[in-house]
């Protein structure tokens, strides 16, 4: 799983970050955030106790509620730990609003190098939710083709349809085996 904690994220990054060390703590998924740079949470955030797992979590990462640096995080992610097999058959979760700095070329790639590695990409945006929301940030729009699913997560409820993604199979069928999540 991989949060975005810039500053467009700041009214959903303690949400997120407790579905994050629900999935670290029960499910023994991987957890990363990444706003200029990626930071892996993994440890801090596999403690039991959510309290102590968020603070830990917050002083981890360096770049909170900095700017978005998507195709980067993106690409640190890959190279240190997708390409050796973290994403590698997983259903990888990426919580993001795909508001960012880069080229949406650049995050294009990067997703295209990710979709490779993955059995299943969930985007979770909390501005789909939105009245006549449309994918049009870069970030997002250059994203989306790489997705299998397009998840709002803005609400506790709505993270239930996340749940449901990360059950399915490609094309939204169940899934015939268990799939690392990360």
């Amino acid at each position: 799983m991989l949060c975005d904690v810039s500053g467009s994220m700041e009214a959903f990054t303690r949400a997120y970050l407790t579905v994050l060390q629900a999935a670290v703590a029960s499910a023994k998924a991987e957890a990363f955030v990444f706003a200029t740079r990626l930071t892996r949470l993994t440890r801090q955030l596999a403690l039991h106790d959510p309290d102590l797992a968020l603070a830990r979590a917050a002083a981890g990462a360096e770049d909170w509620s900095g700017g978005t640096r998507l195709a980067d995080g993106l690409r640190s992610f890959i190279d240190a730990y997708g390409r050796r097999g973290a994403a590698r058959g997983a259903v990888v979760v990426i919580f993001s609003d795909g508001w960012a700095r880069d080229d949406p070329e650049d995050v294009a790639a990067q997703m295209a190098r990710l979709r490779r590695l993955a059995f299943r990409i969930i985007w979770v945006n909390p501005r789909k939710a939105a009245p006549g929301y449309q994918p049009l940030a870069g970030g997002m729009a250059a994203a989306l083709p790489f997705c299998d699913a397009f998840v709002s997560g803005h609400s506790y409820d709505a993270l239930a349809e996340l749940a449901s993604a990360i059950r399915s199979g490609p094309a939204g069928e169940p899934a015939t085996a268990t799939r690392r999540i990360l």
